[in-house]
């Protein structure tokens, strides 16, 4: 185990690419346990690591959401919303976090909705009075709830990596919580509009708002496709992501008419590159798991937990504090394929849930997006905020607490991520 630990700081701390990390220490440890009798085996677990036929939705997914990008689908949902929240105080501010509801069933990663969303809305709010600092950090935060309302791209590779839960309770799982932490959003803009002053806007007409609304009906029917597909057992989740993109397709052609053979193709490129480093992500991870498996890590990872606490609040909490900490040096996806075979194991054979605790860990993976130094998103949107980082970060610290709020609610109550499941049966 040592020298999988030794190779895993010094790599990281020279600045390689995480899957790069994985790959070596995965290599270290494996030798370390047989030498070059089990060296052989890194090939095989990187192969099966990325075999998966249900993988084959994650290109298709971000494919989807790459059509919708470049078909306009932005500009549809923002007028939608716009209609529904324009008498309010702070109405951009809501129809930011209410947009990004409706545009998580169709991208499943944070990035994609920040870039979308933000181009649009936060010059937009800039030039209504809004701060340039808060409005990055709205659309940051915001964009966080795209990977845990379903269709998720972390969900996926967490069910492929850990495969102690199916994806589709993962997706049904994660309905609610992404709900509550919509609400939770909700609630602090429209506190910090009110006592900031934040602008009004003139009331949208019922004919202009029901126009809107059929508007945005073609796109917004993508994630009830692809969930009502999964959920009802008409479709595999490969199935259904694969109908999506041919949906995307046909609606940004024949409907919006925007869709051109120029967009597909962009689409195409940056789905290629997203999905090469997912993948990537995944076989190094493979490796890694394997020798974590075989090493006994997983129960000295449990020991620990249970020397420090025989609580199960304080142990999730415990856990959630170690996540929150990696999510400060690592992106959500990385740090799930480093820390997931270790806590995983160890959570489960306490006694928790596997599905509860998956989802408190995704949420809690996510809030990475927004956590300094790394925080992807909040940087993106601080970027095309044109702000400093640090007034960003400043910005975005009630909306930080509204998270860590959900995320205690999650720990304590199992049911709000269990519930929807059982439901299904």
């Amino acid at each position: 185990m040592t020298p999988a630990i030794i190779a895993f700081v010094v790599v990281l701390l020279i600045g390689a690419p995480v899957a790069v990390v994985m790959a070596i220490s995965g290599v270290a440890g494996v030798y370390s346990l047989g030498g070059e009798r089990l060296v052989g085996i890194i090939a095989d677990r990187m192969f099966s690591g990325v075999s998966g036929y249900m993988l084959i939705a994650v290109p298709y997914f971000i494919f989807t959401a790459e059509l919708m990008n470049q078909g306009g689908l932005t500009h549809k949902l923002i007028a939608f919303n716009n209609a529904l929240f324009g008498r309010i105080r702070g109405a951009l501010s809501h129809v930011n976090v209410t947009v990004s509801l409706f545009f998580a069933g169709l991208t499943g990663a944070a990035i994609t909705d920040t870039v979308a969303i933000g181009k649009i809305m936060i010059p937009e709010m800039k030039k209504q009075g809004y701060d340039a600092e808060y409005a990055a950090a709205i659309t940051a935060c915001s964009s966080i709830i795209g990977p845990i309302i379903p269709p998720s791209v972390v969900m996926v590779v967490y069910a492929t990596l850990l495969r102690d839960i199916s994806v589709i309770d993962l997706f049904a799982g994660g309905i609610l919580p992404g709900v509550l932490m919509t609400l939770a959003l909700l609630l602090t803009s429209i506190v910090l509009a009110w006592l900031r002053g934040y602008p009004k806007q003139a009331g949208t007409p019922i004919r202009v708002a029901v126009l809107a609304f059929f508007s945005a009906l073609p796109a917004m029917l993508v994630p009830l496709i692809i969930l009502g597909g999964i959920l009802s057992g008409m479709t595999t989740i490969t199935e259904a992501s694969g109908f999506a993109a041919v949906y995307a397709i046909f609606i940004g052609v024949v409907f919006y008419r925007n869709l051109t053979l120029e967009k597909i193709w962009n689409a195409l490129v940056t789905t290629v590159k997203f999905s090469g480093v997912v993948f990537f992500l995944l076989a190094t991870s493979a490796v890694l798991g394997w020798f974590v498996t075989r090493s006994g890590i997983a129960r000295e990872a449990a020991t620990l937990i249970t020397t420090l606490s025989d609580v199960p609040f304080v142990q999730i909490m415990l856990v959630c504090l170690l996540l929150i900490v990696l999510g400060t040096v690592m992106d959500v996806l990385p740090a799930l394929v480093v820390i997931g075979p270790v806590v995983v194991p160890a959570m489960v054979s306490l006694g928790f849930d596997p599905l509860h605790f998956a989802i408190v860990m995704i949420v809690t993976l996510n809030i990475a997006n927004v956590t300094p130094p790394v925080g992807m998103t909040l940087m993106t949107a601080a970027r095309i905020a044109e702000v400093p980082y640090e007034r960003a970060i400043l910005a975005s610290l009630p909306f930080y607490c509204a998270f860590i709020g959900v995320v205690l609610l999650l720990a304590a109550f199992p049911f709000l991520s269990t519930w929807i499941p059982s439901l299904l049966g």
